[in-house]
């Protein structure tokens, strides 16, 4: 069985362009919940995808994602994804070893910006980068959900100051 296990944090500066190896756009969309889990479907530029993901057990959680073709995606998205659909430019990024995602959100999230790693193990350590700040990983205002649902009540583009500005329950 596959595990993600991923650890997520705000960015301090741009450093992280220097480092970037590729860039993808892509659309998620959460189209099922289910007892603290969740279904994603993804359509990125090269492929698209089906996640299903168990509730998180500290930093882990089971992960089941599958290729699907696009016009499946597509017809997902628009007809089960509602307003809970997030449109992003996705960096691959290397720094000493180590791959990071910097996801860097697009139309109502366009003010958040987040750098993502994925371990083999939750007790991987790591070389935090000079451009990584603070960590987010179980601050649940960084809940791709809960940011949708706090940006549909803003007039504006959700800004991370905003966000740290705001309490929000487990699930808005």
């Amino acid at each position: 069985m596959n595990f993600e296990i991923e650890r997520k944090f705000l960015l301090r500066n741009d450093g992280w362009r220097d480092e970037v190896i590729s860039v993808e756009r892509l659309r998620d969309g959460l189209v099922g919940e289910f007892e603290g889990g969740k279904i994603r479907v993804r359509l990125a530029e090269s492929y698209a995808s089906l996640a299903i993901k168990s509730p998180a057990s500290g930093l882990a959680r089971r992960e089941f994602e599958y290729r699907i073709p696009r016009s499946d995606a597509e017809f997902l998205l628009a007809t089960m994804g509602g307003d809970l659909i997030v449109e992003k430019l996705r960096y691959r990024v290397f720094h000493v070893g180590f791959e990071w995602s910097v996801d860097i959100y697009e139309k109502q999230l366009a003010g958040i910006a987040i750098a993502e790693i994925e371990l083999d193990r939750a007790d991987r350590e790591f070389p935090l980068p000079p451009w990584a700040g603070r960590e987010v990983t179980d601050d649940p205002r960084f809940r791709k959900r809960n940011m949708m649902m706090l940006a549909r009540v803003s007039a504006a583009p959700l800004t991370i100051d905003q966000l740290l500005g705001v309490s929000v329950r487990e699930n808005v």
